[in-house]
């Protein structure tokens, strides 16, 4: 890998400084003895610093260098109404000095809360499709604005290619630095599993490390996704990466480990699984999980040790990819009226 500007990690792309790395790896310890099961860790992505944090500002970080690398002035991505990626995105926009146009889908609430009023205060320009499909309107307005002397800057659902991943494969490695410094040897990691560009990351990295525990990827949307195969669609995303990273890796369909067992009602849909999660990792640890992703996410995990698929033998580090922005769009969810 070549050495560029603007990054402090000797081989590594160009990065446009976003986040506060490393973020920590805590001791879940009064988790643990409350649950009676495995020794449980926690990844702190929600601890990225950038628009109240979350792990796609890892993936900004190349992206957006990327952008500014082309002449890029405006960076285009979609998502849903309370999407964790497009508020980070508006925020990345706004320290870069790049317009944002965020396609969403739905119908605008009022008053925006959540991700959403954040996306409005980063100044982003929010565009509502309703049922159509995110991905043409994007390409649309690429063109729209190409047409008006503009340069726009197309990011994927979740920031999840080639450019993104690779966020994840340098974040791996700095969490198993971190885990060896406390004598930790991690037997599983579960992370949140959705438009794929973490997981694909964090197996790359894995790779590299050498790491030979278990990378499950809770699946959030499955349901929502279209024929191809998750496991096989992230091997692609991480082969892409390695080849931008200029690495002599490779990772199998094989090497990815995806649970659709928690798809619950459907995607954002909250359920008795992540109300659960949500309330124990507050009240036990302090630690606000989201109603989307890592609520679900952990909810797989508190069931997986119930069941006794995660036993008091096992290290176990959950990785939180943020989020906490949503929790305000769910009150009523969360908590029985009157509150």
């Amino acid at each position: 890998m070549s050495t560029t500007h603007g990054t402090t990690d000797p081989g590594l792309p160009r990065r446009f400084p976003l986040a506060f790395l490393p973020t920590p790896v805590e001791r879940l310890s009064k988790l643990s003895k409350y649950l009676g099961g495995p020794d449980l860790w926690i990844k702190r992505d929600d601890q990225t610093g950038l628009g109240m944090g979350g792990n796609k500002t890892r993936k900004l970080e190349f992206l957006v260098a990327d952008a500014l690398a082309r002449g890029a002035d405006t960076l285009i991505t979609a998502g849903a109404a309370q999407s964790n990626h497009c508020r980070q995105t508006a925020a990345a926009a706004a320290r870069a000095g790049l317009h944002c146009e965020l396609v969403l889908g739905g119908e605008p609430g009022s008053p925006p809360t959540g991700n959403l009023l954040l996306d409005r205060l980063f100044g982003a320009h929010v565009h509502w499709t309703g049922m159509e499909r995110r991905g043409e309107r994007m390409e649309e307005i690429a063109r729209k604005l190409e047409a008006a002397g503009q340069k726009p800057y197309v990011i994927p659902y979740g920031g999840s290619n080639a450019v993104g991943a690779a966020a994840y494969a340098v974040a791996m490695t700095e969490c198993m630095g971190q885990l060896n410094l406390r004598g930790v040897k991690a037997t599983h990691i579960v992370v949140a599993s959705s438009s794929g560009g973490t997981q694909a990351g964090l197996c790359l990295g894995a790779k590299i490390s050498r790491y030979t525990g278990k990378i499950t990827g809770v699946s959030i949307d499955k349901g929502e996704r279209g024929p191809e195969p998750f496991e096989r669609e992230m091997a692609m995303i991480a082969k892409a990466s390695a080849d931008w990273l200029r690495l002599d890796v490779q990772c199998a369909e094989s090497d990815f480990h995806v649970d659709y067992r928690y798809l619950g009602a459907g995607y954002g849909v909250l359920g008795d699984l992540e109300r659960e999660a949500i309330l124990l990792a507050a009240r036990q640890e302090g630690i606000l999980l989201d109603p989307v992703y890592t609520g679900r996410a952990f909810g797989a995990l508190l069931e997986m040790i119930r069941n006794r698929e995660l036993g008091s033998g096992d290290v176990v580090v959950f990785w939180h990819t943020g989020g906490t922005p949503a929790l305000f769009a769910y009150a009523g969810d969360l908590l029985p009226s009157p509150y």
